[in-house]
């Protein structure tokens, strides 16, 4: 079968790979639809590494991902714990928790110690044909929700928990720095949860055209100054919540900028170079809230009512759709940021 490795920095390759096999126990053999590039993958890709894990060997990468079920293991149970078909479309939830340390024990799933990771060294990901996953990772999906939403049911689930942790009360203001997928979708959510104005921001001018058409008060990073505007805006006060889901970099420090004092900041944004630029003083002075989000925490039964429900619209947020072949030109263009980049999905099957 087809798959696409990462053989390192800035090097996929569409490789041949044997058929998984049958799945055993608990698991199921999933026959893989479509897989969406995140922001992680590029990191991936560009640097050979995401954090501190280093890829010392060729990897499938990809982990946004949904695809229909062609065998069943003995005591296949889905995320709620009902038995899976053969048949059924599924949503994969990526992160593998061990589910018996103190850290899961205590409800802190995304933040298991020992947990595997679909698409992260060293377990392969979803840019194959086939696959076998464990059936506790898998959601169903009506027909309702196609095969690229489907992917983007995991970016949503990222979204969810970073909105969760803002802890966002109604008629709060929110300000966002980044306005990809997860930016984008932290905007709607935060509209849906009753915030009374989003300001959004980011780079590339098609993105911020998409928060306007979103709902959001958006704007060109590099024509405006973001402070300022937040700040006459709000008449010198700030927002109550900052969500930085960008690059990372100095955006940090300007999220926390934005924050009013005793406000939360939320770091949804990885860094290249895995280092937080913040003031000391910054955070302390105005008695900043910071979390630091991780994933996510079951969140895809309520990111599958928001999608089925018509409250979000995920397809909106797709820009390009290619085949398994053309995987790594998809990756070099969203490396580049072409214009009218938002969220290229991989159709596999």
């Amino acid at each position: 079968m087809k798959a696409v490795r990462l053989h390192g920095p800035r090097d996929l390759r569409v490789d041949a790979l044997n058929e998984p096999g049958q799945p055993g126990t608990g698991d199921v053999l999933l026959r893989v639809g479509a897989v969406g590039i995140c922001g992680s993958d590029l990191h991936m890709v560009l640097d050979g590494r995401i954090g501190d894990t280093v890829f010392t060997s060729p990897l499938v990468i990809g982990h946004e991902f949904m695809g229909t079920i062609t065998a069943v293991g003995e005591g296949a149970l889905d995320g709620s714990q009902r038995p899976l078909r053969v048949g059924q479309r599924v949503a994969v939830d990526p992160s593998t928790p061990c589910g018996h340390c103190e850290i899961c024990e205590r409800g802190y799933p995304n933040l298991c110690p020992n947990h595997t990771f679909y698409g992260v060294y060293p377990t392969p990901g979803a840019l194959q044909e086939c696959m076998i996953v464990h059936g506790q990772n898998c959601f169903p999906i009506p027909d309702s929700i196609g095969d690229g939403a489907g992917t983007l049911l995991e970016t949503l689930g990222v979204a969810i928990h970073a909105v969760d942790l803002g802890k966002l009360r109604v008629a709060e203001t929110v300000a966002v720095i980044g306005c990809g997928p997860v930016g984008m979708l932290i905007v709607k959510l935060a509209l849906l949860a009753g915030s009374s104005v989003v300001y959004a921001f980011d780079k590339f001018p098609w993105r911020v055209e998409k928060a306007q058409k979103w709902g959001a008060q958006a704007y060109h990073a590099d024509s405006v100054d973001p402070l300022k505007t937040v700040m006459e805006a709000t008449g010198g006060r700030g927002v109550d919540v900052a969500f930085e889901a960008g690059w990372a970099d100095e955006s940090v420090q300007l999220a926390a900028d934005m924050a009013r004092c005793g406000g939360r900041l939320v770091l949804v944004g990885i860094p290249g170079d895995d280092r937080l630029y913040l003031r000391h003083s910054t955070a302390r002075r105005k008695g900043l809230t910071i979390r630091m989000s991780r994933r996510m925490k079951h969140t895809y039964p309520r990111a599958i009512r928001l999608a089925t429900s018509g409250a979000m619209d995920l397809d909106d947020l797709i820009s390009e759709t290619v085949p398994l072949d053309q995987a790594p030109t998809a990756f070099d263009k969203n490396l580049r940021y072409e214009a009218g980049v938002q969220k290229i999905i991989i159709k596999v099957t």
